[in-house]
C-alpha cells in the first residue's frame, strides 16, 4: 500500500466587484504545480475566510479590523448612486450629496457617511424601517421600484445592473478601497509569489525578491566604503608627490564666492 500525495492548492478569496481573472491567470501560467481554489465573498465575510483559514489571501474592501493581518493596497474605486430609470439622476453625469439629501437610502446611513450627516430624514427622525432584502439582487428589485436608492462601489453596481435603474458617480463621498490582505504569520512562499503577481513583477524579479538577503544593501554600501578610502588614498599619494611651490600656488587661488579679476576690472574701469 502507497500514499497518495495530496494535491498542493492555494485559496483567494475576493470581495463582490473584484475580478480577480488576470491575476489568477498569471499564477496558472507560473504556478501550474499548484491548484488555484477562487471564490466570492461578500463584505461580511471577506475578513472572516481569512481568520478561519479558508482562505490563503483575500482580496478585501476596506476598512476590515487588520489585527494580525498584512495589507497591500491595491486601487480605488469611484461611489455611484443608483436609481430608477426615471429619476432626475438619470439626465446628470454626475451628482453631489447635496442632490440627494431628500432620497431614502436603502442601506444602513453608516456605510455612507457623508449621506448620514445630510440626509433629512435622519436628521428629522422620520427616516422608515428598511423593508426586508435578502441580497443585492432583491435591493436592486426595490429600487427599480422607485422605493429608494443605494450609493455603491462602482464595480458592485456594475455587478447588479439592470435595464431599469441608472447610475451616476457621487462626487463627494469617499472612495472605495480595495487591497489584498493576508495572515501575517502565513506569509508563505506562496503568498509572496501572488504578492508579486499583484504587484506585476516578472517571473524573475519575483524569484529574485523572494529569496534576496535582507541585508544585500549593506554589502553594497560596505562596496562603496572601501573604494571611497581608496580613491582618497590614490588622492593623498598624488598630492604628497607634487612639488611645495604647486601646493602653494593652488592654495592660494581664488575661492568659489570670490570675485574673478575680470570682474575686478569690469568695476574699477567704470
Amino acid at each position: 500500500m502507497h500514499n497518495e500525495r495530496m494535491p498542493v492548492t492555494f485559496s483567494i478569496a475576493f470581495v463582490a466587484g473584484v475580478t480577480p481573472t488576470k491575476w489568477t491567470r498569471i499564477w496558472a501560467e507560473r504556478r501550474p504545480d499548484v491548484e488555484l481554489e477562487v471564490f466570492r465573498t461578500d463584505s461580511a465575510e471577506q475578513e472572516t475566510v481569512l481568520r478561519d483559514g479558508r482562505a490563503d489571501v483575500s482580496l478585501v474592501r476596506l476598512p476590515i479590523n487588520e489585527e494580525g493581518l498584512s495589507l497591500i493596497a491595491l486601487y480605488n474605486e469611484i461611489p455611484v448612486v443608483v436609481a430608477a430609470k426615471d429619476h432626475f439622476i438619470a439626465d446628470a453625469d454626475s451628482v453631489v450629496v447635496a442632490d440627494l439629501v431628500d432620497e431614502h437610502l436603502l442601506q444602513d446611513p453608516d456605510e455612507v457617511p457623508e449621506w448620514r450627516d445630510a440626509a433629512v430624514e435622519v436628521r428629522t427622525g422620520s427616516r422608515r424601517a428598511l423593508p426586508p432584502m435578502r441580497d443585492m439582487d432583491e435591493t436592486m428589485e426595490l429600487v427599480a421600484a422607485g422605493v429608494g436608492i443605494v450609493i455603491l462601489p462602482h464595480s458592485v453596481a456594475r455587478l447588479h445592473s439592470r435595464k431599469d435603474v441608472v447610475s451616476k458617480p457621487v462626487e463627494d463621498t469617499a472612495e472605495s478601497r480595495i487591497a489584498l490582505a493576508w495572515r501575517t504569520v502565513d506569509t508563505t512562499p506562496d503568498v509572496e509569489e501572488f504578492i508579486g503577481i499583484v504587484r506585476g513583477r516578472t517571473p524573475d524579479s519575483s524569484r529574485k525578491n523572494a529569496a534576496l538577503p535582507t541585508d544585500e544593501p549593506v554589502k553594497k554600501e560596505k562596496k562603496t566604503a572601501k573604494a571611497k578610502a581608496a580613491a582618497k588614498a590614490v588622492r593623498a599619494a598624488a598630492a604628497a608627490a607634487k612639488p611645495a611651490t604647486a601646493r602653494k600656488t593652488q592654495s592660494a587661488g581664488r575661492t568659489r564666492n570670490s570675485p574673478s579679476p575680470q570682474a575686478g576690472k569690469r568695476r574699477g574701469g567704470r
